[in-house]
């Protein structure tokens, strides 16, 4: 996996995960209630689908539709169910009614979770200050990756935050992987490759059928097929 871009895949359930291992994906986040774009699965549900797949499972602690935390309380019991059924790595995000980072939030999960890998999720896109936020955040323990299409009306929108935002790599709050998702397209692949983007997350594309068909292994392979292919470097497609 180190020497090819990191494909992740929404599942919802066993089945879903068996299709998108299957397809190639290289992680799986788990959710339920994509109506709400995306809560925290039942305990049972990670369970079922740990025991029916052998990659790394991201799971999201999210109570309510949009970004605000909600009973902080409720998150935490979340995160500690989780992390005693096993989980190891997380999906999270939440911010202020003012839109920057809820520090108080994020730590209050955080200390359930004992330093494990996680995601700020597209959260980011909402944040009145993208920038400021990801400064914010920079320190906190276990924050490897942002999934973020670089605007909250999408990649198609977001293209030249995300572009812009790859060149900054390395810099305060910019070492955390930056992982596109949210209306990500084939077609977006070229340009966002040729900045040095590596980790792609894929929800709906999984999925020909829409959201009430399970995902298509032979859809997660034609992303795994694009994504095993070198970026062309300095090539700039029209997105």
């Amino acid at each position: 996996m180190s020497n090819q871009a990191l494909l992740e895949v929404i599942a919802l359930d066993a089945r879903d995960a068996v299709a998108a291992q299957a397809g190639g994906a290289d992680r799986l986040e788990l959710v339920t209630d994509m109506a709400a774009d995306g809560l925290t699965p039942p305990r049972e549900t990670f369970a079922a689908i740990r025991a029916a797949v052998d990659i790394p499972l991201r799971v999201m602690i999210r109570r309510t539709d949009g970004f605000a935390a909600g009973p902080v309380d409720l998150l935490v019991e979340q995160a500690r169910a989780l992390r005693a059924e096993g989980a190891q790595e997380f999906v999270l995000g939440f911010l202020t009614p003012d839109g920057s980072p809820d520090l108080a939030a994020v730590e209050a999960v955080l200390a359930e979770l004992e330093g494990c890998r996680w995601t700020f999720h597209r959260a980011l896109d909402r944040a009145a200050d993208r920038d400021q936020a990801r400064k914010t955040l920079a320190d906190l323990p276990g924050l490897d990756a942002y999934l973020t299409a670089g605007s909250a009306n999408g990649v198609d929108a977001g293209l030249p935050v995300l572009i812009s935002e790859a060149a900054r790599r390395g810099e305060p709050g910019y070492v955390a992987r930056i992982m596109v998702g949210g209306g990500l397209t084939l077609a977006h692949l070229p340009r966002l490759r040729a900045a040095g983007i590596d980790a792609f997350h894929i929800g709906g594309a999984a999925r020909p059928q829409g959201w009430d068909a399970p995902v298509s292994a032979a859809a997660v392979a034609e992303w795994r097929k694009a994504l095993s292919q070198p970026p062309a470097a300095g090539r700039f497609g029209d997105g």
